[in-house]
């Protein structure tokens, strides 16, 4: 029942209030919270009175009039209202203290109230900071959730960076404010109200100069507040906009770089700034003269207090205690006051940014939380077949997407649809897989609504593959494995964690409305993916892989990885190993003239010049840069000993000279450029003016800057790759030379800063194949990379070694969207995980159209023998393809004809060439 009314509070559009919402979901809390304000309230209101009576009585001596005099401290009496009797009860007689003990009592009593008083200030802003922040966390995660369940139409209509800000940023301030929502009026005006009864305790007409300033107060400050909260608004607004339009310019860079659209991206982007900069001026003008108008009111008080309490003190109707009674109370007054008035400000501005929260996230059309509800039970295989009848598909203008389509599919069948774009084969396929929703007819399955089938089912037995190629930042692995985390599956498994969970975790989360689902736990539905264990995973990956062509791949990104010896000692060690093999097969066989492996007397020609100067790699990443190489001191000095200094100024000149004879007039991101290894096309255009004072000036006359970087241009020249002839034997010599001088007594900078190359030790700044290689790829000779990796991954496969490599791979960060990997390979890894997910349905929707048609003839055939369980390969399937070469076609058992969005033909291929002219026109 518990259960029910969770999903029945998802399925509920967000509550239009945010003071309802508040008070709906922490009533308890602030309750509670009340009633410690209210309690707080007596100190507080002492702390105000023992000024006035340690003023007037120990100090003025009132009631100490002779030397023996007493008072009695700390008298505990109560008496009852005069209707009640009037009778009085007394608890404690107290103590008689003299002058100077009473003094001293009194104001030990004052330091202990001002204790008691903070430490239920401390108590009450704690509490409400906390939560506040349950309650930011419960919005953020009902936000989200939501987003969860919109229809997938809905995300053609708002952007990507709109949404994460408002869920990021706009909703932030709303966790201070719910602490506050009910608490802070009633603090606040609880203590404003004990200062007024203390100062109209005091005097009277003190009081109502009071009352009269702070009555002006809170009309004119929350009149000129209302065009600040408009401002505000506004604010809000157009930072959002700015926030999703640079999210279209990263995502559509390509095409400001093509069309030469980034000057106007330029001029949008500065009057978008423009307008949100007189925004917050105004905004600001506004803020502070209402701040300077606050201020002055506040300090207008205290004048009169002095003037008129003066008056009244010198004509003897007002003690000075009182006096300073009634202006220490008004001192605490205004922060009440003003705290009162910034709250309702606070309330308005955020119901406003709460509207406008509400009104992004109520949208129609969502699914039933109960269709995402998480189930660790084995779904049941799904058999038969699927029958649609009428389905027709619009999109939100009203366009006609597919039209009275009539069909039935069996679920396990090997199905292909052909058609052009628009014809309504990809529509038809997005709705079996749930992608859009039918505007009229039924999708049934064994006589079951299609479209109220559960996630859990429709997840799990349906795999989808799309020709979108958009896959979240995670490794290789995770996004692999991903498609198969339905729900927690063991107990959740904290050794990951470099620090304890905390104790609260698992309360907190059920205190803000969190799932309780364990992250930590294993997620992985190995079952699903025909195995069964973790221990099995790599197998059956390397299987998948394999088939969709992306195993030499993963190798691939294996050997540019890199490997700290410190975390993966045994696998180094291997590596080190490795490279004494291949050394020796080097020696005397076809590999000598494809590697050339470091060897401190002599220089490595398919090199840079930098790496046979230092020979060696950077202790840190990114340490040894040719510009941090020139300018080391170290280094300058060996080289200047050498005389390289000034040969490698006039290999500067000579390097300068051709990159801009040669690249001058081409634009920057011309293939070309990719020739080019010693100057980015950035820096060739701060070149000509350095060069033409170098030619003017020479190498002793010209500027440090200017010197550095024409040295810094010969250190990454390759003569075997650049062959402009300006690196002879005489020179490699000196360059052995001064090798030998910076490693024979170096200081400690320069060793802490470079890791010499030593055949013995693994270097954790080399990737795995410059480590296993312990040299260089020979430039310029044809084939050369591929048959020096084929014979280190044959060797790999001698030594043990593949199944390790090949999990490195698998730990690739694939990056944003995974644009680490190529279009081509993000649509096969999508199609690897359809095919890992072990669905009964795989639906394939142009999913390989960046594909040559060879390579999607290949992988077609592949995963039809997959799918029909030839030669033992796997569980067999359904499967229902899109195909965007239409000649593949033939290979299927039947094949869907569909043109105008509208389904003209289904039938067997055979059936099919004989009698429908449209076929044979697709494919031939």
């Amino acid at each position: 029942m518990a259960k029910e009314d969770e999903y029945d509070a998802a399925n509920k559009p967000l509550e239009t209030r945010l003071m309802r919402f508040i008070w709906r979901q922490t009533r308890g809390e602030q309750i509670w919270l009340l009633f410690v304000i209210i309690i707080s309230m007596v100190p507080y209101f002492l702390i105000l009175n023992l000024p006035v009576k340690i003023i007037n009585e120990p100090i003025q001596g009132v009631g100490f009039e002779t030397a023996t005099a007493t008072q009695t401290f700390f008298d505990l009496s109560l008496s009852l209202p005069e209707f009640l009797g009037g009778a009085g009860f007394t608890l404690y007689e107290g103590m008689q203290l003299e002058r100077w003990p009473y003094l001293i009592a009194l104001s030990c009593s004052f330091l202990a109230l001002v204790c008691v008083n903070g430490l239920f200030k401390f108590y009450i802003n704690t509490y409400k900071g906390r939560l506040g922040e349950r309650m930011l966390r419960r919005m953020r995660y009902n936000l989200v959730d939501r987003v969860l369940r919109f229809p997938i139409s809905h995300f053609k209509r708002v952007k990507g960076s709109e949404v994460a800000s408002m869920v990021k940023d706009e909703v932030e301030p709303f966790g201070e404010f719910i602490g506050d929502a009910y608490v802070q009026p009633v603090y606040l005006g609880g203590q404003a109200l004990v200062a007024f009864v203390f100062i109209l305790q005091q005097s009277m007409w003190l009081g109502m100069i009071a009352v009269s300033i702070i009555a002006v107060q809170m009309v004119i400050i929350p009149w000129l507040r209302k065009r600040v909260l408009e401002l505000g608004r506004q604010r809000q607004l157009t930072a959002r906009l700015l926030s999703g339009r640079i999210g279209e310019i990263v995502e559509g860079i390509t095409s400001v770089h093509v069309n030469d659209t980034s000057n106007y991206e330029r001029s949008e982007l500065a009057n978008r700034l423009g307008k949100i900069f007189f925004i917050r001026y105004e905004l600001y003008q506004r803020k502070f003269f209402i701040k300077f108008l606050n201020n002055f009111l506040a300090q207008l008080t205290p004048f009169l207090f002095y003037v008129v309490g003066g008056y009244f003190a010198i004509r003897g109707t007002l003690n000075v205690g009182q006096l300073l009674g009634v202006i220490n109370a008004y001192k605490d007054l205004p922060t009440p006051i003003n705290g009162l008035i910034q709250w309702d400000q606070k309330r308005v501005d955020i119901d406003i940014k709460y509207a406008q929260i509400v009104e992004q996230f109520n949208v129609t059309g969502m699914s039933d939380s109960r269709l995402q509800a998480a189930t660790t039970e084995k779904v049941e295989p799904l058999t038969g077949t699927i029958e649609v009848s009428n389905l027709q598909v619009t999109d939100d203008t009203g366009s006609v997407l597919l039209q009275d389509a009539d069909f039935t599919l069996p679920v396990d069948g090997i199905t292909a649809a052909i058609g052009p774009l628009g014809s309504g084969a990809g529509v038809m396929a997005n709705a079996l897989a749930g992608l859009v929703n039918p505007s009229a007819g039924r999708l049934r399955i064994n006589g079951s609504s299609l479209t109220d089938l559960p996630q859990s089912v429709r997840g799990r037995r349906f795999a989808y593959a799309g020709s979108e190629s958009y896959l979240p930042q995670m490794t290789l692995l995770d996004s692999l494995l991903y498609v198969n985390k339905h729900a927690p599956l063991t107990e959740p498994d904290y050794s990951c964690l470099i620090e304890p969970l905390h104790p609260r975790t698992e309360l907190e989360a059920k205190a803000a409305g969190n799932t309780l689902l364990n992250y930590y736990s294993d997620w992985v539905d190995y079952d699903a993916m025909g195995i069964s264990g973790p221990d099995e995973v790599l197998p059956r990956l390397r299987d998948v892989l394999d088939l969709v062509e992306m195993d030499e791949v993963v190798t691939g990104l294996a050997m540019r990885q890199r490997l700290d010896p410190e975390e993966t000692p045994q696998l180094c060690e291997k590596l080190v190993e490795v490279r004494s093999t291949l050394r020796q097969r080097i020696d005397g066989s076809q590999l000598a003239n494809l590697v050339e492996v470091w060897d401190r007397e002599t220089y490595n020609e398919h090199a840079t010049l930098a790496e046979n100067l230092i020979f060696g790699t950077a202790a840190q990443a990114d340490e040894l840069t040719a510009a941090g190489i020139v300018e080391n001191e170290y280094v300058r000095e060996v080289l200047s000993k050498t005389g390289l200094d000034r040969d490698m100024f006039e290999m500067g000149i000579e390097l300068a000279d051709t990159a801009i004879e040669l690249f001058a007039d081409l634009s920057p991101d011309n293939p070309f450029f990719e020739q080019l290894n010693f100057m980015t096309p950035e820096e060739l255009e701060a070149y000509p003016p350095v060069l033409l004072r170098a030619k003017e000036e020479g190498f002793d006359k010209l500027g440090a800057t200017d010197r550095n970087m024409l040295l810094q241009l010969p250190m990454n020249y390759i003569e075997k790759r650049n062959r402009l002839k300006l690196m002879d034997a005489s020179t490699q010599t000196r360059i052995l030379e001064a090798r030998k001088m910076l490693h024979d007594n170096p200081p400690a900078d320069f060793t802490d800063a470079v890791t010499a190359y030593d055949v013995t030790l693994y270097s954790p700044m080399e990737s795995v194949q410059d480590n296993i290689l312990f040299g260089r790829i020979a430039q310029g000779v044809q084939n050369a990379q591929e048959q020096v990796q084929e014979a280190i991954t044959d060797l790999l496969k001698e030594m043990g070694l593949e199944e390790e490599i090949f999990s490195i791979g698998l730990q690739f960060d694939i990056g944003t969207g995974g644009k680490r990997l190529s279009e081509g390979q993000r649509q096969r890894i999508i199609l690897a995980r359809g095919l890992l997910k072990g669905s009964d349905l795989f639906i394939v929707n142009r999913g390989l159209n960046s594909l040559d048609q060879r390579s999607q003839e290949r992988l077609v055939k592949k995963v039809l023998a997959r799918a029909r369980g030839d030669e033992g390969l796997g569980r067999p399937f359904g499967l229902l393809w899109i195909l965007t070469a239409p000649h593949i076609a033939t290979e299927f058992d039947k094949v869907m004809v569909f043109d105008r969005q509208r389904l003209k033909s289904y039938d067997e291929p055979s059936a099919l060439q004989e009698n429908d002219d449209l076929y044979r026109s697709l494919v031939s």
